[in-house]
């Protein structure tokens, strides 16, 4: 049986980081399954996904090694090993829009996201506060003025909560590559369009402005790159003829809640491997 592991590496560029963390791992016996690497004005980041026979990993070798390198490289490294069979720790940021997060709560409240323990909802609005109550998870509310701010107490709220993954449940802030980075494949987003048409925050007006026939969401992997990340899940309905924009809205947002239940579904029960941007199951 193997052991998997994802490694996230952020700092200033310097030389030879690679190869002193590949040739560490390769030392405590890793395969590097995968990496991807990029620096972006100077900024160096990087993820790799590892693998070991269970027999011959030293989880804690590999930590102190880890914590010994991030200290002489003077970047931070991030260790998390893949459990698939454990219940997934989850994390839902929100703005106001409520549909889609009383969508998750519900179906995990009913047993339908065995596999996801919501640990926290973060909201940059204090709106939902009101809904997550009833269900004894906490919220916390991080003003969203200064991203840089927002996003280093957001970041310190989901390790707090040991977070394996985050739900963007209509969260309309854009993250930056130094957020999404340290959760490369693990934050899921739902938007109001059939992607990659019609990216941004004014879909459906963009669409009924377009006169399109068929209007849809999709569900992705959150990047770097605005409404640009791979696609997990996708759903559709017809626009019927004299639909107004208020109403494609209306039956979007049921189409948002159910596929965004189906990408988190498939997270948990499938291992989604993503390759050149597609997303498989494996």
């Amino acid at each position: 049986m193997k052991r998997f592991a994802t490694i996230t590496v952020i700092g200033r560029d310097k030389t030879g980081v690679i190869a002193r963390i590949t040739n560490f791992l390769f030392h405590q016996g890793a395969n590097i399954e995968a990496l991807e690497e990029q620096v972006t004005r100077g900024q160096f980041s990087m993820t790799l996904q590892a693998s070991w026979h269970a027999r011959k990993l030293d989880e804690q070798a590999v930590r102190t090694g880890l914590d010994q390198l991030a200290r002489e490289l003077e970047m931070e490294i991030t260790l998390r090993f893949t459990e698939p069979h454990r219940t997934q720790r989850m994390a839902v940021m929100v703005t106001r829009e409520p549909h889609c997060l009383e969508a998750v709560l519900r179906a995990w409240k009913s047993g339908k996201l065995r596999r996801a323990d919501p640990v926290v909802v973060v909201g940059n609005r204090p709106d939902l506060q009101p809904l997550v109550r009833p269900y004894g998870l906490p919220f916390v509310h991080v003003p969203w003025d200064d991203r840089n701010r927002a996003e280093e107490e957001t970041l310190r709220i989901l390790d707090e909560h040991q977070t394996d993954f985050v739900v963007l449940a209509r969260f309309m802030k854009i993250l930056s590559p130094n957020f999404v980075w340290r959760y490369k494949n693990k934050i899921i987003n739902i938007h109001p369009s059939l992607l990659p048409s019609f990216p941004g925050p004014q879909a459906y007006r963009q669409a009924y402005e377009r006169g399109v026939k068929i209007v849809g969401v999709s569900a992705h992997f959150v990047t770097m790159h605005l409404d640009e990340g791979p696609i997990i899940a996708q759903s559709a309905f017809p626009v019927k003829p004299g639909m107004t924009l208020a109403q494609i809205i209306e039956q979007g947002r049921k189409h948002e809640a159910r596929t965004l239940l189906r990408a988190i579904q498939l997270f948990l029960s499938k291992r989604l491997d993503v390759y050149w941007g597609i997303v498989k199951e494996v």
